[in-house]
């Protein structure tokens, strides 16, 4: 193992449930408690939970935040009102993506950056070299604990923990209230499943006392702790983008299908680079696939056309618990990236046929 690893803070309370522990993001963490498909039916149909402190949470304040906020993301988040969430990401000054992210707006002079655990130090270095607004940038990554419980019965459960009005909570929207006795928990109705269901940020020294009670409050749903393999396949259903995978420093938003989280109504790094892309169509695009023949894609894998030339890469791919075939997702170049086209993918030296469909998968 890693001799580097960090432990999230209930690293000890997984290996006692008996979790198959992996590097992961530069963390040890939980890919499996049972048997991942039936973790991955848990969180579909009841209600699961993950351990994804390893994420990192920045706190930014100031009368000009949002200035900083709308020049280091490419979305709008002028458009954010107090309590709402938006996802985004960070273009860099090469074309790519430095990271993508979740914005969370407190009020009209703070806001909460929820980023990729592999990312926190890179995102961290680049949105304080463009610090030019004088915003006071806190680093709370190592305070806290954050638990991602999702599935349909989510909401019902964590109820019995909470005073606030969840089944009123939009998608992406949060409250900071109190929670299993604790206060000033945020409560986000955001999540990385395609399921449903909030994510609990609570501080380190109350994450134990909050896991137990979320399981308590679930047990009689049947509620699980769900590890980052069913994390994997149910992200993946849903055509969610996984940053080194899907999303890299060498991609555009554009050709990532993440126009919708681009706004040219305003001026952030690589803008007009960008903007050249969407006008000009991208050379490349990232599209979703379901095996035709039997096979599992993996990452790198190749795309090939009928004719057996190359004209992509897989990103990400697993046997769907859902649909029980081979799905995937994968950079092909545009003109052969029509829904309905043909694909193969080289498996193991051998050309599965594969078609590319809409997403999400489900």
């Amino acid at each position: 193992m890693e001799s580097n690893l960090q432990n999230v803070h209930l690293n000890d309370t997984h290996v006692a449930l008996g979790a198959k522990m992996v590097p992961f993001a530069g963390f040890n963490m939980p890919v499996l408690y049972t048997n991942l498909i039936e973790e991955h039916v848990c969180v579909r149909n009841a209600v699961g939970v993950f351990d994804v402190s390893h994420m990192g949470e920045f706190f930014l304040k100031g009368e000009k935040a949002l200035d900083l906020i709308q020049f280091v993301c490419s979305n709008d988040a002028s458009k954010l009102t107090d309590g709402k969430v938006q996802y985004s990401c960070l273009p860099n000054d090469q074309g790519g993506i430095v990271d993508d992210l979740l914005v969370y707006r407190v009020n009209a002079n703070e806001y909460i950056l929820v980023v990729n655990a592999s990312n926190i130090e890179k995102d961290w270095n680049w949105i304080s070299s463009h610090n030019s607004f004088g915003v006071e940038m806190t680093n709370r990554s190592d305070e806290y604990s954050l638990f991602a419980v999702q599935g349909p019965k989510a909401a019902g459960v964590l109820q019995h923990l909470t005073s606030v009005d969840l089944a009123s909570m939009p998608y992406y929207s949060f409250k900071i209230g109190a929670m299993a006795g604790f206060e000033d928990v945020i409560i986000s109705n955001t999540g990385y499943t395609g399921a449903g269901g909030f994510e609990i940020y609570v501080k380190n020294e109350n994450a134990l006392a909050m896991w137990n009670a979320i399981f308590e409050a679930g047990a009689s749903e049947g509620i699980k702790p769900v590890g980052l393999g069913a994390r994997d396949t149910l992200r993946t259903e849903m055509g969610y983008c996984l940053y080194g995978h899907d999303i890299d420093d060498t991609t555009s938003p554009i050709e990532a299908g993440l126009g919708w989280i681009t706004s040219f109504n305003k001026d952030f790094i690589m803008k007009d680079h960008h903007a050249k892309i969407k006008a000009e169509g991208p050379s490349k695009k990232l599209v979703g696939f379901e095996m035709i023949d039997r096979g599992i894609p993996r990452q790198h894998y190749p795309i090939l056309d009928a004719a057996g030339n190359v004209i992509g890469e897989v990103t990400s791919g697993t046997q769907s618990p859902n649909l029980s075939k081979g799905i995937g997702m994968g950079y092909v170049a545009a003109r052969e990236s029509a829904v309905g086209t043909e694909i193969y993918i080289s498996i193991r030296e051998k050309s599965l046929k594969a078609q590319i469909v809409k997403m999400p998968f489900i």
